[in-house]
């Protein structure tokens, strides 16, 4: 009875492939679950049914409202819902040996990466400087996510640096299974080589599941899609739910193709679309309905609403410093009047230098705030240490940890030491753990207090690992900082006590998290709870509750904001080159200045009840000010776009626009 037609019809169309075309906030989540909890009604058993998305926090809160669906049983099974990449951890977890990897493999993060990197890079006599480290995984990950392998990236390299990173790319790839360890696009790449190499592995994993959902199938990669396809192929159940609206990840692999097409992979398709938007109000619709018709590679849709509401407003400033001053002075008006609290704004922004000026206001008004896209809880150096610390109880050979914890608090065992170590394990293609045993010819020459230290070092590894895989619980992680005495670590890094109190609580944070953790999935093992920490950190969900919960004004930028929703929302920089950016326009073609279009309605769509939309007239650049150009999606969105010399920002008020081409449009 909770469900408009469109969306029951999605629900009870049980078998064959299905596309769910749902626009925005048109109760996506909601279909997906009903569907699940509609097939293990329908007599499907549960563990037969496979659901994919894209984040921790969708695949927790889907199997949340899944299970808030069945009745309540002791013995009752749940679905497979998970992340693309998690899914694909446990088909490599049954089946990498066969590529020639350890099932035990490592997954590898960016610090990690960039460790094997420079490593690579010197091997293949890059000099110094030549190609970063940063920029050579950006370039690996560009491959990976196109498919490409290092046998065939030199086909494509461009220029000299290109041909550099491809010579490096395959000693990258040799370097990590030479290690046991792959990084995160390894693990979708992996498993369509898997697919590919041994048939058999795919018939198995095909035959796990009877009906598959793929969430946000906008969104998915060239090896997402072939995996999927593999997958689904035998039982032809396959339901996609999306929105080619809101495909705004294109620069990282990602394919709207993919769900554009989806009736010519599956010709029997049944399509059904969601338009009954319940998140905005009908004159906020109207302006994103209005934009995105200017898209010419999409699903005909038009979101409709009854609610009704205010009009959009675009305010227009002199600069930058002005648009700042006046959108959290409208905040601040607005909460002190009494009409929201500052959870109830966003500030949208295109990219990461626009923030500051809203933050010296915020601050000067006194106004909570939080900025998404910071540092990385993973990226502290304390979380990384204890996460290397369990990674090396998993499996000692894996390098990149074991040398960044060997010494850490400092027991004795110096650089000298560890130069040796690594010098041992690139001349033999030996881990560094090999050199640590008594018997290697690296330990006899070592002075014998450093071979004591080694000895030290390595038993403890060996009793800390035994007690992991007799039990593993966050007591477990408590004896393990204190055995070794990693907070004499903290103590020495940091002498300020409120610095100490934030790094140790950071450490509490991880035991807090395996507590979650096994909560969640009793009897799992620590291999678990760290493959899940290297996928994102879904069960650090702590972190990002708490950020959630905070009573305050989110900056953030259209990327991340897609999902969430506010009362009202301010899209800031609405100019040429802003939005949409310099590089879609400096790329001139028609697909990059659309994925711009979808992102600005990406935004427009956050709104529930207010949108304001800004834009500086001028802008310092280079530390000159310069004129700008208002955004052409202003225009577009505005419904006047047919007269792109003005812009109506107030009623009978009209501003100029400056043209770039004399005589020509200016975009």
């Amino acid at each position: 009875m909770s469900l408009n037609a469109s969306q029951r019809e999605a629900v009870e169309t049980l078998s064959g492939p299905l596309l769910v075309l749902a626009g925005a906030g048109t109760g996506k989540t909601r279909v997906v679950t009903y569907r699940i909890a509609r097939l293990i009604k329908s007599g499907i058993a549960p563990e037969r049914i496979l659901a994919v998305t894209f984040t921790n926090k969708a695949a927790r809160e889907m199997l949340e409202r899944v299970s808030a669906l069945l009745p309540k049983r002791a013995d009752s099974k749940r679905p497979e819902i998970s992340t693309f990449h998690s899914h694909c951890v446990r088909i490599l977890r049954r089946n990498i040996h066969h590529l020639g990897y350890p099932n035990l493999f490592t997954i590898y993060d960016r610090g990690d990466q960039e460790s094997i990197a420079r490593q690579v890079l010197q091997s293949v006599k890059v000099a110094n400087g030549a190609i970063k480290p940063g920029d050579f995984l950006k370039q690996v990950g560009a491959w990976k996510s196109a498919g490409i392998r290092p046998s065939t990236a030199q086909e494509t390299a461009q220029s000299s640096k290109d041909y550099l990173c491809a010579l490096a790319y395959g000693s990258y790839q040799r370097r990590l299974r030479d290690l046991g360890a792959v990084d995160f696009d390894d693990i979708l790449l992996l498993t369509e080589d898997l697919f590919k190499e041994y048939p058999e592995t795919l018939v198995a994993e095909s035959e796990l599941f009877d009906h598959i959902l793929i969430d946000e199938y906008q969104d998915t990669n060239m090896s997402q899609y072939r995996i999927v396809r593999g997958l689904a192929t035998p039982h032809r159940n396959l339901c996609v739910v999306g929105d080619d609206d809101q495909a705004i990840y294109g620069w990282r692999g990602a394919q709207v193709q993919h769900i554009l097409n989806f009736q010519k992979d599956w010709p029997d398709a049944k399509v059904v679309r969601l338009e009954d938007n319940y998140r905005s109000t009908s004159e906020i619709l109207t302006w994103a309905n209005r934009l995105i018709d200017f898209n010419r590679t999409r699903h005909a849709k038009h979101l409709r609403s009854p609610l009704a509401g205010v009009r959009p407003r675009i305010i227009q400033c002199a600069d930058g410093e002005e648009e700042a001053s006046r959108v959290v002075g409208s905040i601040k008006e607005r909460i002190d009047v009494g009409k929201c609290n500052p959870r109830d704004f966003a500030i949208l922004f295109r990219t990461n230098q626009q923030p500051r000026a809203f933050e010296m206001q915020m601050r000067e008004q006194n106004i909570p705030y939080t900025v998404v896209g910071g540092q990385s809880f993973f990226d502290r150096k304390e979380i990384k240490d204890v996460i290397s610390w369990l990674n090396v109880l998993i499996r000692p050979q894996n390098d990149v940890a074991l040398l960044r914890i060997i010494n850490c608090p400092p027991r004795h065992i110096g650089s000298t030491t560890l130069g040796k170590f690594r010098e041992y394990a690139v001349k033999n293609g030996r881990p560094v753990w090999d050199a640590l045993n008594s018997k290697s010819e690296v330990f006899a020459t070592l002075d014998a207090k450093t071979q004591d230290a080694v000895g030290n070092f390595r038993s403890l590894v060996q009793r800390q690992a035994a007690r992991f895989r007799a039990s593993f619980t966050p007591d477990s992680i408590l004896e393990l900082l204190e055995a070794s005495r990693y907070q004499d670590e903290i103590d020495r890094m940091y002498s300020d006590p409120e610095e100490r109190k934030a790094r140790r609580r950071s450490v509490e944070e991880v035991v807090e998290a395996a507590g979650y953790y096994l909560k969640e999935h009793p009897g799992a093992s620590l291999r678990d709870f760290l493959d899940d920490t290297s996928l994102g950190g879904a069960d650090f969900a702590s972190q990002q509750d708490k950020r959630s919960e905070e009573n305050a004004v989110m900056l953030t930028t259209y990327h991340a904001a897609k999902g969430l929703e506010f009362k009202e929302v301010y899209m800031v920089g609405m100019e040429e080159g802003l939005l949409p950016h310099s590089h879609s326009l400096e790329d001139m073609t028609e697909q990059a200045v659309e994925e711009e279009r979808r992102l600005c309605y990406v935004g427009v769509t956050r709104a529930q009840e207010r949108l304001t939309l800004s834009f500086a007239v001028s802008r310092m650049k280079y530390g000159k000010m310069r004129p700008t150009i208002p955004s052409r999606f202003l225009y577009e969105a505005t419904g006047q776009a047919d007269n792109p010399r003005y812009l109506q920002v107030k009623e009978g008020m009209y501003l100029k626009q400056k043209d770039k081409n004399k005589g020509g449009r200016s975009h």
